[in-house]
């Protein structure tokens, strides 16, 4: 996605506090109440940022009710931003090393 792609979605309401409330799994439900945004709002924001690459579907697991929840993450860590030499935007990816981690931490979770 272009650089200013990026801040146009960056700069819609709500996409950051979601993007900082997801550097562990969460669902749209989680994020809603969590955020205060409304449930349709908080769906329509997840959907942009995954479209963006910047959330992805974690994980479906089963709820108290035996329903699958989906549960949402983020790909990045970080992003930034320079003006300087016209618009740059990096974006710094979650590290492996993490994402093996929350794996490990479901999986064990899913097995108790």
């Amino acid at each position: 996605m272009a650089g200013d792609d990026l801040i146009t979605v960056l700069g819609n309401k709500y996409n950051t506090e979601i993007l900082s409330a997801t550097g562990e799994a969460k669902s749209a439900q989680d994020l809603s109440d969590e955020l205060d945004v409304p449930i349709a709002t908080c769906y329509r924001r997840i959907n942009e940022l995954e479209e963006a690459e910047l959330l992805e579907l974690h994980d479906r697991p089963l709820s108290d009710e035996h329903r699958r929840v989906k549960v949402y993450r983020r790909r990045v860590d970080g992003v930034e931003v320079d003006f300087r030499d016209g618009l740059s935007v990096e974006l710094e990816e979650r590290s492996a090393v993490k994402n093996r981690l929350d794996d490990v931490w479901r999986n064990l979770s899913a097995s108790q």
